[in-house]
């Protein structure tokens, strides 16, 4: 027997409310371009402190000690984990509005009894409406608003935000870009303009470009299989047109080291023109990147898992590429338009985005992009340096949380920023007309009102500000007030911006946790002794 303990109804949801209170206290303060950084105490970390602005960090390192109060908090995290999950961003303003959705609601209902399930669902119905009218009101993304949406995620960071911004200018709207740590102090950025291996040569003797240590082909065949090469006389059908013709092999497949001696001694001594790199990942994964692989060079993709028998590959089974360059752990393959199926590759991508749009976790999510990426577009990758490790890692989550902002303005577009967008849309709230709407749709308006305008009023009491300090007469949709400049005017000109994604990720998530909080009448927790010390 597991003894428990029992909370219900307002007992219960002030505890609850009570756990939202103290994540949010946390949270929040890294909210805008004068937020505050987090001090952490981490047990994962080295040294044992992070620094963060990072909104998803800040709530990932809170646990309570109260039962019933970090159900609260692991609820908040959830919303801030949906958030970073779809847009990448705008955990902060996800948990913001949260708590400005149930002290809303204590205020207007503290002590009185309502119609809860028709409130809730009122409010459900208003959010969707604002989210409509957000996305009617969204901006596509021109190359000039880039550096402003990369500068504004990267918490107003130009020279971090000018390097995001160049990177997605290089790789195209269907590339993508990754963040990864330098193992230098600096922070830059390397953009492909192709098919990414992040594997190498099987042996320097491969190496043909002795100044820069690698092996570069033009008009190139490649060869794509998974299994292992044990004698080269399983590909002789391939090697004697190669050699006779004199043409230039990428293989891309296991190879036993003998074959890789053999290939690299006929290099040498023969001038034959071939390098050998071994397949990428492990597991699934790879089986995956080599169909993604053959399908971008247009090769026949030979598999065990298919049963195929590498005997049988003939020349019509290679691929093609234009250029080939082949370094010590990657290798980078530009795609050539002479085999190429445009078809296969359109049907591919169709595939991938389909997974993408089903795929829960982040690292799912990433590595779909990144395939995507590889047969439509460029790769870029950003390296974080810093000074120490605790600079890097707070500089990290920030490029990570810009390049994610910026991939998600150029999906669903851009709104003002500095929480205007949301508390523009309060005024499409309130109800018209001599119509007369129930107690219960006039308190959803009322609450739902109260937390849209939370981010904007966090923001400015971040930089020490109230609205009627800076807001002293009644402003424009879409302009505000700039609080890096000190001016007023048009936000999305200014550069004040957000991605929409991001705003309505955070909306959606915000009122999906706050609703099932005020829905809660009855809690169970395991029973807790605590000694007191």
């Amino acid at each position: 027997m597991e003894p428990k303990d029992l909370f219900f109804a307002q007992e219960g949801r002030l505890k609850l409310i009570s756990g939202i209170k103290k994540i949010a206290g946390a949270v929040k303060s890294t909210l805008g371009p004068y937020g505050n950084t987090v001090l952490i105490e981490s047990p994962h970390h080295t040294h044992g402190i992070t620094v963060t602005k990072d909104g998803v960090t800040v709530a990932k390192a809170v646990d309570l000690i109260d039962p019933v109060e970090n159900l609260a908090v692991n609820m908040m995290k959830e919303a801030a984990d949906r958030t970073a999950n779809s847009a990448g961003d705008g955990t902060t303003t996800a948990i913001v509005l949260t708590e400005g959705l149930v002290l809303g609601w204590l205020e207007q209902f503290g002590t009185t009894e309502v119609n809860t399930t028709e409130v809730l669902r009122n409010i459900h119905t208003l959010s969707e409406k604002v989210i409509e009218s957000l996305k009617k009101k969204a901006k596509k993304v021109s190359p000039s608003m880039l550096l402003d949406v990369a500068t504004i995620s990267a918490n107003n960071d130009r020279e971090v935000g000018k390097i995001i911004s160049d990177v997605y200018k290089d790789v195209g709207k269907n590339g993508i870009v990754t963040v990864e740590r330098s193992q230098t102090t600096d922070t830059y950025a390397e953009t492909t303009q192709g098919l990414k291996i992040d594997r190498g040569y099987m042996s320097p003797l491969f190496i043909n470009d002795q100044s820069r240590d690698e092996c570069v082909f033009e008009d190139v065949h490649v060869l794509v299989a998974d299994i292992e090469i044990g004698n080269i006389l399983q590909i002789e059908n391939v090697l004697k047109p190669i050699i006779q013709d004199g043409k230039k092999l990428l293989i891309v497949a296991p190879c036993h080291v003998n074959v890789v001696n053999t290939f690299a001694a006929n290099v040498m001594k023969n001038n034959l023109k071939l390098c050998v790199v071994q397949p990428p990942s492990f597991g699934y994964k790879q089986h995956e990147l080599m169909q993604d692989l053959a399908v971008s060079v247009g090769a026949t993709y030979f598999s065990e898992k298919t049963g195929d028998d590498l005997s049988q590959i003939s020349i019509e089974d290679l691929g093609h590429a234009s250029r080939v360059v082949v370094g010590k752990d990657k290798t980078i393959i530009l795609k050539s338009d002479l085999k190429i199926d445009t078809i296969k590759v359109d049907e591919r991508v169709s595939q991938l985005w389909q997974a993408h749009k089903a795929a829960k976790r982040k690292a799912d999510k990433d590595h779909l992009l990144e395939r995507i990426a590889s047969l439509t577009g460029g790769i870029g990758v950003i390296y974080v340096g810093g000074n120490t490790d605790l600079e890097q890692k707070e500089l990290y989550d920030r490029v990570d949380d810009a390049v994610c902002a910026v991939r998600s303005a150029l999906e669903e577009g851009i709104l003002p920023g500095a929480g205007k967008a949301l508390l523009d849309e309060t005024a499409t709230l309130l109800p018209t007309g001599s119509f007369h709407y129930s107690v219960e749709y006039s308190a959803a308006v009322k609450i739902l009102s109260n937390a849209m305008m939370a981010p904007f009023q966090q923001i400015l009491a971040n930089a020490g500000l109230k609205p009627s300090d800076v807001y002293k007469e009644a402003m424009p949709v879409g302009h505000g007030y700039n609080l890096k400049t000190g001016q007023s005017g048009d936000l999305i000109k200014m550069g004040v911006i957000d991605p929409l994604k991001v705003t309505r990720s955070a909306l959606q998530n915000a009122v999906s946790v706050a609703t099932t909080i005020l829905s809660t009448n009855a809690i169970i927790t395991m029973a807790r002794a605590y000694e007191v010390r």
